[in-house]
């Protein structure tokens, strides 16, 4: 990771109950086309816009099971702990602790108006 990609928005995803019924849904709203992506014993989706990863549609399951309904961003920060501390500090709420995700590590947080995202440290 360099400096560059501090504050950046690297990934999108909604993680939802009905995953095959949303994703036909976003496949005839948007015409993106998916990728299974094996998970234990089902499938998560990556969704594509021609030939490029654009989104990710989860199931509510596991390690994601607290994850809101929402359409939630990944921004990449430079010390997650750090960035976790701040966001308590400063009126925000710890929703997902950190875990091990997509060769790094990611936490979701809400901020003090009720927004939530995801940060995501690599």
């Amino acid at each position: 990771m360099t400096e560059a990609n501090v504050g950046q928005i690297v990934w999108t995803d909604l993680t939802v109950k009905n995953v095959e019924a949303i994703r036909d849904f976003y496949q005839q709203v948007v015409g993106w086309t998916n990728h299974p992506v094996e998970v234990d014993d089902y499938s998560d989706f990556t969704m594509v816009a021609g030939n490029k990863s654009v989104a990710g549609i989860c199931h509510a399951r596991g390690e994601n099971a607290d994850m809101p309904a929402q359409w939630l961003i990944y921004v990449t920060v430079q010390d997650l702990d750090h960035s976790i501390a701040m966001c308590r500090e400063n009126g925000g709420e710890l929703l997902v602790p950190a875990r091990e995700a997509g060769g790094g590590r990611c936490a979701v947080i809400r901020d003090p108006a009720g927004a939530c995202m995801a940060l995501f440290e690599a």
